[in-house]
């Protein structure tokens, strides 16, 4: 009898009673119990942790800023609150989070402490301070937890810390823009000074054209006296308006001296040293990314020649008619490694020239970030000292603008009482002459004064920035976070599930070929006892099993694709695969249990424990101890779960390929092993009529 008919009359046993049914559909459905409710119990922990319950206790009494209140406590509370993406977050006091966290109430908690928004303010004082979060866990409630709550914790400080440094800094340049703002107001008024001085030299110059003809005669003297007391009028006038306008121009350089003085003078080295600090580190970041393609491509290249030179030194030295090297094996691994090394370097490569565009426009901001930041370091340290210079000239402006007027209001009542007593003329016009020079010889010193404070706050007013709030905005968030990373998964798994996907499936495709062989026996007692051929036997308990592991691995797939929602980028792929698989596991099972009898399912067992610890389906087996790695290449659940990955998330189908030849070879040689078996099982010895274990 052929070994197709030995096996199908090993599956009709099972079609003879209800309780063999029974059995037959518990074997088909084992797999999928192990597989299905493994995955589904760890498809998405992540996605559900605003299900588990944290304390999260605000203490902080605020602060005040520039007659501002600052809440930043209660700002992230309610951010924290309203995320609904974190955690399940209970607003508590810090006696009952204490309590929650030791008692398991809570997982974990986060305190804001009473000086948070204190140290948050401080960052715009001359005593700058970091704010501090508190959070407490417990490792004896859930280990786990403690460890995600770290990485969502960090993102938590970065964001508050981001935050706090866009507010110091934006108060920078909001100072900048009001002593821009200033500095032009006092500009313009210097302007107005200069255009009234203007107007009172070309008074002065009539009035001594006036007082030059009365001196040559006193022919028309009523006349000529009554137009000098007009221009005298006008003169006086004029003076006033100077005076007026020199006390607004001082009054307000003086205001603005007293608020922005005081600020610029104590942080100017500061700022200075910020923006150069700010200047080289834009800088350095803008060098390593002029770097970054050609070493990425040399990388890549270079790794690619190496591992073609070594797989070329492989083919010579092992696959050769006279190859005899002793080290073939050790040298195929790493023929292996510098091909995986080679993909590694050129995906990185690839990246680097996909994302050439954005490298570009990143060095751009930074050279630009580079040039304004050099800019503010070079004028922070003499603002205070530039402030006070204008504000003496401008005194000083003033203080003589009112001796002007004082002198014309004196020019004006002589020049009436002059009007009134022709007898005492020719002595007052001769004074007067006099006086009209020196006024004319001041107001042109007065004149060029006045341009040249003028100059000078034109010229201070365009040195200093004045930034809107669109650039304050973007200048504010490049300083208080100057260096973002672009991260990008290759292949990356939807879920938790997902990736744990290749780990828990070949376990229960091991565990059903497992329970198989306890239902059926690995070899035909029938065809063992009628002298069939060893083969034959072999196939005949080898066929039944990898059809029922088929029939699983169908059941189980489809089960953990439309109730489950496993999403596989090659899905026929997978299922051939897993055939594959369930096949090989079957082959190895049978050997155990024809070869060792009832010690066989120990060594199944103990096999399947081995490979579940070295195979690097949850933490890389890098990070095993050295025993794991070592009996990593030489089992074949490792492979399985390398290929799977492929085939369920994507990528090269290179470990595929590899996985496929493995689990061949494990089953041919395991088939070959059961034959064997089989063989020896045709003679009988004391040991088999009376065995020592039995199970």
């Amino acid at each position: 009898m052929r070994s197709p008919k030995l096996a199908a009359l090993e599956l009709k046993r099972f079609g003879r009673g209800k309780l063999p049914r029974a059995a037959l559909a518990a074997l088909l459905l084992l797999p999928l119990l192990y597989g299905a409710l493994y995955l589904w119990s760890f498809w998405d922990p992540y996605g559900k942790l605003d299900k588990i319950p944290v304390a999260l206790v605000n203490s902080d009494s605020g602060a005040t800023v520039k007659g501002k209140h600052l809440t930043a406590g209660d700002d992230l509370t309610d951010r924290l609150l309203g995320s609904g993406k974190s955690f399940d977050w209970h607003r508590t006091s810090a006696a009952e989070a204490r309590e929650g966290v030791e008692n398991g109430k809570y997982y974990l908690s986060l305190t804001v402490p009473e000086d948070f928004s204190k140290r948050i303010a401080s960052s715009s004082g001359g005593n700058p301070e970091t704010g501090a979060l508190k959070v407490r866990t417990n490792d004896a409630n859930n280990y786990i937890v403690g460890q995600i709550s770290r990485s969502v914790f960090s993102e938590v400080r970065a964001a508050a810390s981001t935050k706090a440094s866009r507010g110091f800094y934006d108060n920078i340049f909001v100072s900048f823009g009001d002593i821009h703002g200033r500095t032009e107001k006092a500009a313009k008024g210097a302007d107005e000074l200069g255009r009234g001085i203007g107007k009172a030299r070309t008074a002065a110059g009539d009035l001594a054209k006036g007082l030059g003809t009365a001196k040559k005669g006193t022919h028309g003297l009523k006349s000529g006296l009554g137009k000098l007391n007009k221009g005298a009028g006008t003169l006086d006038t004029g003076a006033g308006g100077v005076a007026d306008g020199t006390q607004t121009l001082a009054d307000t350089v003086n205001g603005v001296s007293e608020k922005a003085g005081p600020f610029l003078k104590k942080h100017g080295k500061e700022i200075g040293d910020v923006s150069r600090l700010v200047a080289d580190a834009s800088q350095r970041a803008s060098d390593d990314l002029d770097d970054l393609p050609d070493a990425a491509s040399t990388a890549a290249a270079d790794a690619r020649s190496a591992s073609d030179d070594l797989a070329a030194d492989y083919r010579t030295r092992c696959e050769g008619p006279v190859a005899t090297a002793p080290d073939c094996p050790a040298l195929k691994k790493a023929v292996r490694a510098a091909d995986r090394a080679a993909d590694v370097a050129e995906d990185v490569n690839k990246l680097v020239k996909d994302n050439t565009g954005q490298l570009d426009i990143l060095a751009d901001d930074l050279n630009d970030l580079h040039d304004k930041a050099l800019l503010l370091a070079d004028k922070a340290p003499h603002l205070g000292s530039d402030l006070d210079a204008a504000v003496t000239k401008v005194n000083a402006l003033n203080s003589g603008a009112h001796k002007v007027a004082k002198g014309a209001g004196k020019l004006h009542t002589g020049l009436t009482t002059a009007h009134g007593a022709a007898s005492t003329l020719d002595t007052g016009v001769g004074k007067l002459r006099t006086g009209s020079t020196s006024l004319k010889g001041g107001l042109v010193k007065l004149a060029d004064g006045s341009g040249t404070l003028s100059g000078g706050l034109h010229d201070g007013a365009a040195k200093i920035p004045d930034y809107d709030k669109h650039d304050r905005d973007a200048r504010t968030g490049v300083m208080a976070d100057p260096v973002q990373l672009v991260n990008q998964a290759l292949h990356k798994a939807p879920n938790y599930g997902t990736g744990f996907a290749p780990y828990f499936i070949p376990l229960s495709l091991w565990v059903g070929a497992m329970v198989a062989y306890m239902l059926i026996p690995p070899l035909n007692a029938r065809a063992v006892a009628a002298g069939a051929s060893s083969w034959r036997v072999a196939f005949a308990g080898w066929l039944p099993v990898a059809a029922i592991g088929a029939l699983q691995t169908v059941a189980l797939m489809a089960v953990l694709h439309w109730a489950v929602g496993l999403q596989m980028v090659r899905a026929a792929g997978t299922v051939g695969f897993l055939v594959l698989v369930a096949a090989c596991f079957a082959a190895i099972v049978q050997w155990l249990n024809a070869r060792f009898g009832p010690a066989g399912r120990i060594l199944v067992l103990a096999l399947l424990m081995l490979q579940l610890t070295s195979a690097g389906g949850t933490y890389p087996v890098q990070t095993s101890p050295r025993f794991f790695n070592a009996v990593h290449p030489f089992l074949p659940m490792s492979y399985v779960v390398d290929g799977l990955r492929r085939l369920i998330t994507g990528g090269g189908l290179g470990p595929v390929w590899v996985a496929c030849g493995v689990l061949s070879g494990f089953g041919a040689a395991a088939l070959a092993l059961t034959a064997w078996s089989a063989r020896r099982r045709q003679v009988w010895s004391v040991d088999r009529l009376h065995p020592q274990l039995s199970l």
